[in-house]
């Protein structure tokens, strides 16, 4: 009888354990699928000088829906512009923020394409699957281009860091988005012709990282 009870008190010992195991997988579960459905992180700056035409767009958000926060920005015509953008998306269990500072000088100027373009061009496409981001540089050099462009990445984050100056076409997009379940918290796209310079620096991950800011 005594070995009875005592085998009764090891099994029920064994189901209660089980039992709270898998309420603690239930609950990590859960929790991953919540991490999951969170907007990648991402701090940018970047600065322009543009002597011709330029258009460029950028689209923020936390979230899907009428939900979170949403910043959208647009600009476009031919001129002489000098542009500085800090922007930021962050969001965890307990803040959901999205931030944009822009501090610009628009003079305008016609401008007028030339009639002969070259076909000298310059590309770059850098992805990182694990934090989601994307990053694209394409050059149309009419002229001449200088270029330095500098690119980290791991499994928590990514780092791209551009610095140009191009007598032609410049081209640059931006894309960061964690995965499916989530919203793109930056779609940015931008056009640069004539005589441009372009500084720019893009963090993604949740992952701090000690950057120096450009111009």
């Amino acid at each position: 009888m005594r070995w009875m009870l005592y085998a009764m008190l090891m099994v029920t010992a064994c189901i209660a354990a089980n039992v709270a195991a898998t309420g603690t997988s239930e609950a990590a579960a859960q929790d991953t699928s919540t991490n999951d459905r969170l907007a990648q992180n991402f701090a940018e700056h970047s600065w322009i000088f543009v002597n011709g035409y330029l258009e460029e767009s950028r689209i923020l958000q936390t979230r899907a829906g009428f939900n979170g926060q949403k910043i959208v920005l647009g600009t476009s015509g031919s001129g002489m512009a000098t542009r500085t953008i800090d922007s930021e998306v962050y969001r965890d269990s307990n803040r959901d923020e999205a931030s944009l500072t822009i501090s610009a000088n628009y003079d305008y100027r016609p401008y007028t394409p030339p009639l002969t373009q070259s076909d000298l061009r310059n590309a770059l496409c850098a992805k990182n699957y694990e934090v989601g981001s994307v990053i694209s540089e394409t050059y149309n050099i009419d002229k001449d281009l200088i270029k330095d462009t500098k690119i980290y990445q791991n499994d928590s984050f990514s780092v791209y860091e551009i610095s140009s100056e191009i007598q032609g076409t410049a081209r640059i997009g931006q894309r960061v988005q964690k995965n499916a379940k989530t919203v793109p918290s930056l779609i940015m796209g931008g056009t640069y012709m004539g005589y441009a310079q372009i500084r720019s620096e893009t963090v993604v991950g949740n992952t701090s990282v000690l950057t120096l800011p450009c111009p």
